[in-house]
This record gives C-alpha cells, sequence and structure tokens, in this order.
C-alpha cells in the first residue's frame, strides 16, 4: 500500500481504526478506543492541535505527511508500541510529560485527587512543607503535588537511575528544580532522615497472575515499574512499614494498588484502610494517617 492511496485525515482515520480493531490492540494508556487513539496519532504526527480533529479531517496531505502517519500507525499495530512511546508524550490532565520506553507511562488515580490537595485528609495545603514520592518514575506525580502545595519541598524516589533521568527532563521542563529533589533509592534506603507531611506512591502493585497475563503494549514497559511479586504487594508491604517513622504528627500515606484491593486488605488485616473515592471507584487508592501507622 503507498501513501497515495490516502488524501485526507479522515481517510487515514478510517484506515487507522480499521486497523487497530483488525490488530485487537490494548487502549489502556491515554485512550480506550480505538478512534481516539487514532486521531491523537494522527494530529499528533502532524503537528495539528489535539482537540481539534474536525477542521482538518478533509485537509488533503502531502506525500511525506501520508507516509509519516502511515508509518507511526504500522508501528502501533504491528509492533504494539503505546502510543505515549510512539509521541514521547503523555498527559495527566492538563499536565504533558516527556516520556519513553525507560518508564511506564504514566497514569495513576492520585493525579485526580492531588488537584483537590487530598481533602479532607490534609486540612491546610499551605502548611505542607515536605512530601516524599516513592516510585517516581517519569516524575510526574511530583510536578503536580509541588503545584498543589506551593510551599513543600519535594523529595522524588525511584531506584532505576533511567527513570530519573526522564523524570528530571520533565521536572527542568516545568522549572521546578527548585522545589524537586531526584534521589536514586531502594525505597526509603537513601531517602534523607527527614519527616514528611505527606508520603505518596503508585508502586510496583501488579501479582504474579496478572502479569503473565499482560497485553503486549504492557509487556513494552519496564517490568521493574509494574511487578508487585505473588500478591503484588511486596513493595507495598515495606512502604507501609517503614511509612511511620517518616512521617510528621499529623502525616498522611497514600497508596495506590490499582485492582488489587484484595490482595492490600488481606495483607494489613490489622489497619482500616480508608479507600479514596476516584473516578474508578472506591478500589484504587488507600490511605492511612501517622496516628494509625504508629499503633501498629
Amino acid at each position: 500500500m503507498t501513501p497515495n492511496n490516502f488524501t485526507t485525515v479522515r481517510d487515514l482515520l478510517r484506515y487507522a481504526v480499521t486497523r487497530f480493531n483488525t490488530g485487537n490492540l490494548f487502549f489502556g494508556h491515554g485512550s480506550n478506543n480505538a478512534f481516539d487513539e487514532a486521531a491523537y496519532l494522527i494530529l499528533h504526527t502532524l503537528k495539528l492541535p489535539l482537540d481539534k480533529l474536525e477542521p482538518f479531517l478533509d485537509a488533503h496531505l502531502l506525500p511525506n505527511e501520508t507516509a509519516q502517519v502511515l508509518q507511526v500507525i504500522e508501528r502501533r499495530t504491528s509492533e504494539r508500541v503505546p502510543a505515549a512511546y510512539l509521541t514521547n508524550e503523555a498527559w495527566l490532565g492538563d499536565y504533558r510529560f516527556y516520556v519513553d520506553e525507560r518508564v511506564i507511562v504514566p497514569r495513576s488515580f492520585i493525579a485526580e485527587l492531588i488537584p483537590e490537595q487530598f481533602s479532607p485528609w490534609v486540612e491546610d495545603a499551605e502548611s505542607v512543607t515536605s512530601i516524599l514520592e516513592l516510585c517516581t518514575g517519569s516524575g510526574c506525580l511530583p510536578i503536580m503535588l509541588a503545584d498543589a502545595f506551593p510551599n513543600a519541598q519535594v523529595d522524588a524516589v525511584d531506584i532505576s537511575a533511567d527513570a530519573l533521568e526522564v523524570a528530571r527532563r520533565n521536572v527542568a521542563d516545568y522549572a521546578l528544580e527548585d522545589r524537586i529533589s531526584l534521589i536514586q533509592s531502594d525505597l526509603y534506603g537513601s531517602v534523607p532522615k527527614k519527616k514528611y507531611d505527606l508520603i505518596v506512591t503508585n508502586p510496583p502493585y501488579v501479582n504474579a497472575g496478572s502479569m503473565s497475563k499482560l497485553p503486549e503494549e504492557y509487556r513494552r514497559e519496564p517490568q521493574v515499574a509494574l511487578a508487585g511479586g505473588d500478591d503484588g504487594m511486596d513493595l507495598v508491604r515495606k512502604i507501609v512499614a517503614g511509612a511511620a517513622e517518616r512521617l510528621t504528627r499529623n502525616g498522611v500515606l497514600i497508596v495506590e494498588i490499582g485492582n488489587e484491593r484484595a490482595f492490600a486488605e488481606a495483607a494489613f488485616p490489622d489497619l482500616e484502610l480508608t479507600w479514596v473515592s476516584t473516578s474508578a471507584g472506591d478500589d484504587m487508592v488507600f490511605l492511612l494517617t501517622a496516628d494509625q501507622l504508629k499503633k501498629q
């Protein structure tokens, strides 16, 4: 098939949707269906506004533009590369982040809670001066946290030097180098001995059974950022165990665990986890206070 078979954005959009649906692609890295993914990839490749498809549907393309779009469609379909790796960008709300294969594609239900400053569990956002964010990946959450808590210094931790290179680029893009410190550490291991008002984390939590069934698109991501052991709780246990001595008196720990609520409740039978509502329901993010942790 040559680029000259297609003359308009509409032609390419129809073709991409058919290819994506025929290829049974998995959508979970920014869009949830073939049409939205196709529209995004086409608009991004042509450097058109991502929120304005309609005005360009019948625009005639140059042969080299068509060829560029077809190349992206082909890689997405035949190689099952997540769209974010093809465009080197991912979005959380209104925030755009640089991403590549060194980090998982940003996606977090915690991101929905940050603009509300974790109300009502955090009573005064202005009084939050120190935040620890574990398993930072691309650095997306600490950037959002720095915006939501204007008086806070944020320590962002990851075990992967590669991931921290990506995070460094994003922190620089948002000019937050003076407020976000990037630390290579295995969880708390190399973190400064200080107290934090908030500990926030979206750690690897996929259980072994689920890891073996992941779609090919997820297998493209760094597996160390996904795998959480037999029950998905290996890192979560360590995070919860170390949080008490790291939190201030009124501090709060916020942990995202995806679809693993049953495993989380089984892992912490003596803790009354507070489940925070998100767009996906009440099973994705739990919260514990310093008081609860110190009683353990």
